[in-house]
């Protein structure tokens, strides 16, 4: 239902916008949606969520494209993280598409009242721009990939729930930054063999290929009971919805490493 809902609104704001964008930002859509529901909610797509899941579809859209130079990329990046911040006019018709839907954020949360739905899209805007570092190889003693995973994935998944709720408490914010930045090891151990072949520096593509993952899976396992376990003290949600939650975490990681079965040591495997 989300997912139709999301389609009629986005072919309503934009004719051309595709399938393929549509189902991006459904999986923004789905997670905001699902924190609704963790924090006791009714899952439904509201102006704040529909907007936020439709920008990047947008904005990565034009970053990821081989014909925009450079420095056109530059100035936009520059301009779209005023235009978070309350400022800058739109420049050309993608421009006017994403302003309006801050807006729409901007209609249902406005930003005197709620200011924190607006500090957690700079922070993705933030984490995004440094993840960059991730791209291209340094030297040892470069930038902290632990910490550049964290604060991408912690901040995408606060930019989804604070438009979904406007106002988190410190469990609820706790949860969904624990969650990001899980989700995010689980797409880097999907990603491990072609970020290998980018360069693209993440913890699991970091680890010498001739030593097995083994100890990185296990700590990050662990890592996952661990945030699995601070969905308790959360007041709302059913305790079937959680349960849910924390297995699907789980299979996610165990399913990502059966990929790569040659990365780990036959002992392992047969834990």
């Amino acid at each position: 239902a989300v997912a139709r809902d999301l389609a009629s609104r986005a072919r309503t704001l934009d004719a051309a916008v595709t399938t393929a964008d549509i189902l991006q930002a459904c999986r923004n859509a789905w997670t905001a949606c699902g924190l609704q529901a963790v924090f006791g909610g009714v899952p439904r797509l509201t102006p704040a969520i529909f907007a936020y899941s439709m920008l990047y579809p947008y904005s990565d859209n034009y970053l990821d494209d081989n014909g925009v130079s450079g420095a056109a990329k530059l100035r936009f990046s520059a301009r779209f993280k005023r235009r978070l911040a309350g400022d800058a006019s739109p420049a050309g018709a993608l421009e006017k598409i994403i302003w309006r839907l801050i807006s729409l954020i901007e209609d249902q949360w406005p930003r005197k009242d709620y200011p924190e739905v607006y500090h957690s899209l700079l922070s993705i805007h933030r984490a995004q721009e440094s993840s960059l570092q991730q791209q291209r190889a340094v030297a040892p003693g470069g930038p902290d990939i632990l910490r550049l995973s964290f604060a991408k994935g912690g901040a995408s998944v606060l930019a989804d729930a604070y438009p979904a709720k406007g106002i988190l408490s410190e469990v609820e914010e706790r949860f969904a930054f624990g969650w990001g930045a899980l989700l995010q090891l689980g797409d880097d151990l999907q990603d491990l063999k072609s970020d290998r072949q980018k360069g693209f520096r993440t913890l699991f593509s970091s680890v010498p290929t001739q030593a097995p993952l083994d100890p990185l899976v296990t700590k990050t396992l662990h890592f996952a009971n661990a945030v699995m376990g601070s969905m308790r003290p959360l007041a709302g949600g059913e305790d079937h919805l959680k349960e849910l939650l924390r297995k699907n975490s789980v299979s996610l990681l165990i399913t990502a490493a059966a990929e790569y079965s040659e990365f780990f040591t036959p002992a392992y495997l047969l834990q």
